[in-house]
């Protein structure tokens, strides 16, 4: 595998984080619908293994990363923060410039009434999914096959339930 490019290894690491999506959703396809407290827990596990991914597989190797470059010190820290908020900056941009559909808001953004309904759930699902893609790309780019499988699995992990 390590003779892949980053681009076919991410494309690669990207589709298994989508299949365990997939996977996550066999049980609805066969009309068992989970109950509210397993649903609850569920998401919660998500939540716990995607803040997990983002420490251990993110932010960690970003200050490391920088510490190579920069040193010791804050410097490191201050580029994965400006990294952080960059990136909350444009999820929160493309939340508000986009519409999209949320399950329990509903329909949100400019010109939300003029799009069919299924667009905006697939405008959502891509702006919930573009940051994941990026990380699955950036530690596939930059470490290949050793430092972007981890992450792989670990958004798919998060995705299964979801």
């Amino acid at each position: 595998m390590e003779s892949l490019t980053p681009i076919t290894l991410g494309f690669l690491g990207s589709l298994i984080a989508g299949l365990m999506t997939a996977l996550g959703a066999v049980p609805i396809l066969f009309g068992k619908v989970p109950s509210r407290g397993t649903r609850d827990m569920s998401l919660g596990f998500a939540a716990g293994v995607m803040l997990s991914a983002s420490f251990f597989s993110l932010i960690i190797p970003a200050i490391e990363s920088a510490g190579e470059m920069y040193g010791e010190g804050a410097i490191p820290a201050g580029i994965a923060v400006i990294g952080i908020l960059a990136g909350m900056a444009l999820v929160a941009g493309l939340n508000e410039t986009l519409p999209h559909e949320h399950f329990n808001t509903g329909r949100e953004g400019p010109d939300a009434v003029a799009l069919r309904q299924i667009w905006l759930f697939v405008i959502a699902i891509t702006i919930h999914n573009f940051p994941e893609g990026m990380a699955v790309g950036v530690g596939f780019g930059a470490h290949g096959f050793s430092g972007g499988m981890p992450l792989a699995l670990g958004i798919g992990l998060q995705n299964l339930p979801e």
